[in-house]
């Protein structure tokens, strides 16, 4: 059954997705409910969860840009959380430790809603900190940790636990044990017991550990603070002593007559009865860890309860560049699948699943880059396994082809199989397009041991409608090949990977192949959904007619590579890569097909050899220029210049000749007035830095690229 949660009421959040082709919100909904049906009679369960970002697209602080923690970050993140807790009520607020990072001195903060998926209430007691009006007048601070200690300290043992107060300097500890036994009360016995805050210590290892849980002993230690009392959990493995204890401080609380608490500490464990969402810090933007949900219509509910609460905080999920280049949120739009709980991960009930989604992205490269962020390549955050093993594609096949060979795998060979191959050229496995670094993991503790599979290539989707229409093209996917394993061979595409599926246009035409197999197995998507998994927008830069021919300029993809030495780039924070080459999409279309053939383009004097291509429209003839838009800083060729502004010449015996030339900036190098205020006027400054004039005089003699410059569908204009 799928869970149906509470939301805030109507959706006012700003759409990006403004186009006039595009369905209602409603019939999105209802094409979701068509595609978990679909999934349903399979008799598949696939979980879905997702990690949206957000960032202010107005403020260019380090903060917003490029860092994970400053400014006003911790305090819109606690805004957002109050607005999602309060469409929650009975969910135990929780200020947890975060995660550990390289260069950073402690672990980052990490906000979290705790609820059961039955909808029973898991917290009774005082109100959150955050919860609490502020515009009420402040009470006289009044110490209450140390009745509230005492309280604790009965309720528990009335649960048949053993529980005492140790005497501390500035906090109330107190510790317990539920297998009966007295807990050790002497801190010179057990130093721990004296342990400073768990927020204040650098983590080491890969995980945040409690020595003293793993031993039996559970410590409590509260203390007073100016908004209310805070109260630090110790780690709790099974969500049903978890509950307990929760239990147990609502009404320690409650006695002490506690007006607002601050539950901190150790995260929480999960189990398929409770759901856990998170809200953390991330470079550039907040990012939050959806609880993962058995229906895409309730992942599309959540999302929209995120979305309000971003947007009253004056988030997006976008920016706009000031030169009209829209760029999704910098971090990212992951999307994950698995089982409400490991054992039932369909990765690791259909052994063959996993190897068959690794064959599937293989053959069709438009799952990879389609809707992916800026970067991307064998350099990025997630590259394709074959971008990594340009080498080694046969030790893939290899792998794949033993793995089929043994029955019923356990989990740890699967993950050990092709974990080697799921990883960046470093062998960092957490930079993988197909990440299964907390499937079946040994190496990260009970995070790396949670069925999940992890698609990171994904750049954060323009508005809930389409992050959840994404979802569901990958779940179908899952779906599909689950039922239908596939052993199709891999493809080697050597260079056609980074030439002919850099430009939009194959992309569309390999992901229609998709919806195709999807269609034919019974999983198709509905016109809602594909609409939005085929919209791309944002990469249009001008449209126009000369005549009766229609232009078509896109942004295709780019692949940067890092600068210098990777290794030493990794101890970072961040990445240095030479962000100055770009590439274009040209489509020419004519009414008049055989007047379409006799169009040349020309980039000074070089003629650019065109393909001939149709698609839904008819037929067009297109072609791929990648050039250097900029000189770098630092970055690879110092001895080549910037090539832009970069100037096409269309031309036709009998119909003209057209300069279209291509500005990187305002066309009279004048400054912009400040940031886009609207996606209209974003794409009104994009087709504005493509002029169109029309030239008297056709191009002179033109000569054909040198070989070495002439991809199978790119000219690459760096050999001018």
């Amino acid at each position: 059954m799928c869970q149906v949660y509470r939301t805030q009421g109507a959706r006012n959040y700003p759409s990006r997705q403004n186009e006039d082709s595009m369905d209602s919100e409603d019939d999105v909904m209802q094409a979701l409910a068509a595609h978990d049906e679909a999934v349903a009679r399979c008799g598949r369960t696939i979980w879905v969860g997702a990690e949206p970002t957000y960032t202010d697209r107005n403020a260019e602080t380090p903060q917003w840009l490029f860092n994970a923690l400053g400014d006003d970050k911790l305090q819109r993140g606690q805004r957002m959380l109050k607005r999602v807790a309060q469409a929650n009520p009975g969910a135990a607020v929780l200020h947890c430790v975060g995660r550990q990072y390289s260069g950073e001195p402690c672990p980052r903060w990490s906000l979290g809603l705790y609820l059961r998926r039955d909808g029973r209430p898991i917290w009774q007691g005082p109100p959150d900190v955050l919860l609490v009006n502020p515009k009420e007048p402040a009470e006289t601070p009044v110490a209450r940790s140390e009745a509230f200690a005492a309280a604790l300290t009965g309720v528990l043992n009335s649960f048949q636990w053993t529980a005492a107060t140790l005497d501390a300097p500035l906090t109330q500890r107190v510790v317990f044990r539920t297998d009966g036994e007295a807990p050790v009360t002497d801190v010179t016995v057990e130093p721990l017991l004296n342990r400073p805050s768990l927020h204040g210590d650098k983590v080491e290892g890969a995980e945040v550990t409690d020595s003293l849980a793993e031993s039996g002993t559970y410590l409590v230690v509260a203390s007073d603070e100016a908004e209310g009392l805070r109260v630090e959990l110790p780690r709790v493995s099974d969500v049903a002593e978890f509950e307990r204890l929760l239990s147990a401080v609502s009404t320690a609380a409650l006695e002490a007559e506690v007006p607002a608490i601050l539950l901190s500490g150790f995260p929480p464990p999960v189990d398929s009865t409770v759901a856990w969402t998170t809200i953390t810090p991330d470079p550039a933007v907040i990012e939050v860890n959806m609880a993962p949900v058995g229906c895409a219509t309730d992942l599309l509910t959540r999302l929209r309860e995120l979305a309000n609460a971003a947007d009253a905080e004056g988030l997006s999920t976008y920016r706009l560049q000031y030169n009209g280049v829209e760029s999704d949120s910098g971090g990212g739009g992951h999307i994950t699948f698995g089982g409400i709980e490991p054992s039932s991960s369909p990765f690791l009930t259909e052994p063959s699943l996993l190897s068959s989604l690794v064959r599937y992205f293989n053959r069709h490269p438009s799952l990879s880059y389609l809707h992916a962020v800026d970067s991307v390549g064998s350099d990025s955050q997630a590259p394709r396994v074959d971008e990594t093993l340009s080498q080694a594609l046969p030790e893939l096949s290899l792998a794949l082809e033993l793995l089929s060979r043994v029955e019923n795998p356990l989990p740890e060979t699967i993950w050990g199989t092709l974990a080697p191959f799921l990883s960046d050229p470093s062998g960092n496995s957490h930079r993988a397009e197909i990440n299964i670094e907390k499937l079946a993991n040994p190496y990260l503790g009970g995070r790396g041991r949670l069925g999940l599979v992890e698609f990171r290539a994904l750049r954060m989707a323009a508005d809930p409608e389409t992050m959840a229409s994404l979802a569901a093209l990958l779940r179908a996917i899952v779906a599909m090949l689950a039922e239908h394993p596939s052993s199709e061979p891999l493809i080697d595409w050597g260079e056609s990977l980074h030439q002919r599926f850099s430009l939009p246009y194959y992309l569309h035409r390999d992901l229609k192949e998709v919806l195709a197999d999807l269609q034919t197995q019974g999983f198709g998507l509905a016109p809602p959904l594909v609409d939005r998994v085929l919209c791309d927008q944002h990469r249009v830069l001008k449209e126009c007619q000369l005549g009766e021919l229609r232009v078509e300029l896109r942004r295709a993809l780019e692949f940067w590579p890092l600068v210098g030495d990777v290794a030493t780039q990794e101890r970072g924070g961040s990445r240095l890569i030479d962000s100055s080459t770009s590439r274009i999409e040209i489509r020419l279309r004519s009414a008049n097909t055989e007047s379409l053939a006799d169009w040349t383009v020309s980039v000074a004097d070089w003629i650019i050899p065109l393909q001939q291509e149709a698609d839904d429209e008819g037929s067009l003839r297109l072609a791929g220029l990648r050039y250097r838009s900029f000189v770098p800083l630092a970055g690879l060729h110092p001895t080549l210049g910037a090539q832009s502004p970069l100037t096409l010449t269309l031309s036709h015996p009998i119909e003209g000749t057209w300069n279209i030339t291509i500005h990187e900036w305002h066309p009279l190098g004048e400054p912009y007035p400040g940031l886009p205020s609207t996606i209209d006027e974003a794409r009104e400054r994009r087709a504005a830095r493509c002029v169109v004039q029309s030239n008297d005089n056709p191009p002179a003699a033109l000569t054909a690229p040198p070989a070495e410059a002439v991809g199978e569908c790119v000219v690459d204009l760096r050999w001018q």
